[in-house]
């Protein structure tokens, strides 16, 4: 199986092409802007200080040097990540770093980032205020990669004329069997329940395959797929 994070690490090694190579790092990133964003503001860095520092670090990444630090042994994007970010903000503590803002690169819109729709997994304020910036950073991280598993079903139930079944469906895919209300969705959709049972079960079994394949991006090695999942699902229980 080929995912990003073997693109990256195959053209990396091979000194393949670069382009395929960036393009594969650049869309692996997506997935961290939150999680790296929070985990630093965690620390206690302001937004605009957390901004930068996001903004400066993914610079480096996509410029290769996260690659140097690579340990093929650990597999996972999401850890490398990490142990990184945690190098790279004490570095920049030492250097006492003081860039003005507005540098002259920029990897993502901030306004664009910002504006997007909130989480539809949200993040306990109360509860997440005695969390640990790395706790922070694997919620964060796995809302981010559940929420492209969930935009992802959207778009094929919208692109075969179901949105309005997904709008109304969605909030069940991961919820308990004995926590849904097929008699109210069943109303609400003008369909039988066993129908809307029918349709849960489908939905269900495309979101497990679509959030299986945005986590099989982040590993090198089919067999590590699992492992992050059980990961994911452990860190987004935390959250609830």
């Amino acid at each position: 199986m080929t995912t990003r994070w073997s693109v990256v690490l195959s053209c990396a090694d091979a000194g393949g092409d670069e382009q395929k190579t960036r393009e594969a790092l650049a869309e692996l990133c997506k997935i961290y802007w939150r999680p790296i964003f929070a985990f630093i503001c965690r620390l206690g860095h302001s937004v605009p200080d957390a901004q930068d520092l996001t903004q400066d670090f993914f610079v480096m990444v996509l410029k290769g040097r996260l690659l140097e630090r690579a340990d093929r042994s650990r597999g996972r994007f999401r850890s490398l990540v990490l142990k990184a970010l945690q190098d790279f903000l004490h570095d920049a503590a030492k250097r006492g770093r003081a860039r003005k803002r507005g540098g002259d690169v920029q990897f993502v819109s901030w306004d664009d980032w910002m504006a997007e729709a909130p989480s539809q997994l949200s993040i306990p304020a109360q509860e997440s205020e005695s969390w640990s910036p790395e706790r922070i950073f694997d919620v964060r991280w796995a809302a981010t990669v559940a929420e492209r598993a969930l935009r992802r079903l959207g778009d094929e139930c919208e692109k075969h004329g179901r949105r309005s079944v997904f709008d109304v469906l969605s909030s069940c895919l991961a919820a308990k069997r004995e926590d849904v209300s097929y008699a109210k969705f069943s109303k609400t959709l003008g369909l039988q329940e066993a129908a809307v049972k029918r349709l849960v079960y489908r939905l269900r079994e495309r979101y497990r395959a679509l959030l299986r394949d945005e986590v099989a991006q982040t590993v090198e090695k089919p067999n590590d797929v699992d492992g992050e999942l059980r990961y994911l699902c452990a860190a987004l229980n935390a959250a609830e």
